[in-house]
């Protein structure tokens, strides 16, 4: 079982935004996190998320709600980070909502989606505002694989975090519930967590 605290990596630098209450997660150095696709509350469907240290920091439960319409991604407290939104129910549309300390903020942080033909699904995009206004593109690869796939910036064609099977140091690999998610630098974890979740409702994995 791993360990359980409640306290953030000293590498994870918590940075305010005067125009903004909501803490942005963001890391000087690559960060590992394993994420348990079981909900920590007992008949509820959701996730864990621990960092390299075994630190419970991110949380996601949906009361006896399964492939849930509207998810919160939480922090180890309880405290919601992000709402995330269906918003197309023929096309695979999702928007995710920044919360400030007290409510959620009008305008989305961003939008994916995955458009859809007759003949193939596309790989999902996002589009999404960053704190210092750009607006930035992603899109992830692997989509159809419930259990790994890559995030990458579509305007250097690097990857910026990728999801895949655990494997244990005795070179165990786990479970596909039970996965590893690398993110590089200077990239805000709760967006990338944002961006799972979306992947893995679009995938009916929580």
């Amino acid at each position: 079982m791993a360990k359980v605290h409640s306290t953030l990596s000293p590498s994870v630098q918590i940075l305010q935004f005067p125009t903004s209450s909501y803490s942005s997660y963001v890391s000087r150095e690559r960060e590992v996190f394993t994420i348990c696709m079981k909900s920590l509350v007992l008949n509820s469907s959701g996730c864990a998320v621990y960092n390299s240290k075994g630190a419970l920091v991110y949380r996601v439960d949906n009361y006896n709600c399964r492939w849930s319409g509207k998810v919160y991604l939480m922090d180890v407290r309880g405290k919601v980070l992000i709402e995330l939104l269906k918003k197309s129910l023929l096309f695979a549309k999702w928007e995710g909502y920044r919360w400030n300390d007290t409510e959620i903020e009008a305008n989305s942080w961003f939008k994916m989606k995955r458009a859809c033909t007759i003949f193939k699904r596309e790989t999902p995009f996002c589009k999404f505002w960053s704190d210092t206004g750009c607006l930035m593109n992603y899109k992830i690869d692997g989509f159809y694989n419930k259990s790994s796939c890559k995030i990458l910036d579509t305007s250097s064609g690097l990857v910026v975090a990728e999801v895949k099977r655990k494997v244990t140091k005795s070179g165990i690999i786990l479970g596909d519930d039970v996965l590893t998610l690398e993110v590089e630098p200077n990239i805000d974890h709760s967006l990338i967590m944002g961006l799972v979740l979306v992947y893995s409702l679009m995938n009916r994995s929580i």
